[in-house]
């Protein structure tokens, strides 16, 4: 394999890949990431979408739950907007300077003679701020973004889309099975972690997978990842491993430190590949 060849690694080395997730794994939730995220998700929707405010909560939270995103949500139930302006007003706002550099994960990333890829549900430009903020934007093969997963798609010059009643849905008690499907492609869905390992050229049978959702590990460990729950310390069904924290990877997992090698720092030249497919 060329990969084991470039590293020197034997067949013999348990896992060849390692692949993150990015926000509120590779940093911690404590930098307010995801709790001004979940607010600007929820003003787009009554500023651009024109949702009633009072109705953003319930709305919201079972879009989160049913489809993985609330991005992919609105989709499925009959929301038109671009993608880019969407994500430009989610993420434009985030306060970045609360996400710190991190030279003691810089120092143990490349220390690690593994392909390390990230798999992020967001779009390219908040990953590669993100990154940039932490000093690892030299640290991984490349990303799977939302863009390498999704085709652009532009607003319809037609309003006249019908939305469909999730809320009343569930007060009625109907399935789950007949809720509308959603044309963006995003973790939880394993389909959605299989074409990213595709992509990516990926064995999931030497992969381990590092994220802090519960549930996309769960997806993970479906697809043949070996999985890593980052920011708890109880095992939940479908994590292999739990880590309180990202720097504590080498000490709670066996497996690399024995992959672990007095060599020169493994890193990758340039700015990482961000959105473009990744191979071995």
């Amino acid at each position: 394999m060329e990969f084991e060849n470039r590293y020197g690694l034997t067949t013999t080395q348990k896992y060849d890949c390692l692949l993150f997730d990015l926000d509120d794994t590779l940093y911690p939730l404590s930098t307010g990431i995801a709790r001004e995220c979940g607010q600007n998700i929820k003003d787009y929707m009554v500023e651009e979408l024109g949702i009633p405010k009072d109705k953003i909560v319930e709305l919201s939270n079972l879009l989160y739950k049913n489809y993985g995103t609330t991005m992919a949500g609105l989709r499925a139930i009959g929301y038109d907007f671009d993608y880019d302006e969407y994500h430009s007003f989610v993420h434009g706002r985030l306060p970045y300077d609360n996400i710190k550099p991190d030279p003691v994960l810089r120092s143990l990333l490349l220390s690690l003679p593994l392909r390390k890829v990230i798999f992020t549900n967001a779009d390219r430009v908040h990953a590669a701020k993100a990154l940039k903020r932490l000093g690892l934007e030299d640290c991984f093969e490349g990303i799977i973004c939302f863009e390498t997963l999704n085709p652009t798609h532009a607003k319809a010059a037609s309003e006249n889309t019908e939305v469909f009643d999730i809320v009343g849905h569930f007060d009625r008690s109907e399935p789950v099975s007949l809720l509308p499907k959603t044309p963006i492609v995003c973790k939880p869905s394993d389909s959605a972690i299989e074409k990213a390992l595709e992509i990516a050229n990926i064995d999931p049978n030497r992969t381990l997978f590092f994220e802090d959702s519960v549930r996309n590990v769960q997806a993970g460990k479906r697809v043949g990842l070996d999985t890593v729950l980052v920011g708890s310390s109880n095992k939940v069904k479908g994590a292999d491993y739990v880590l309180e924290n990202i720097h504590n990877m080498k000490e709670a997992l066996p497996e690399l430190r024995k992959s672990d090698r007095k060599s020169a720092d493994v890193g990758y030249s340039g700015k990482v590949a961000v959105e473009t497919p990744v191979t071995a």
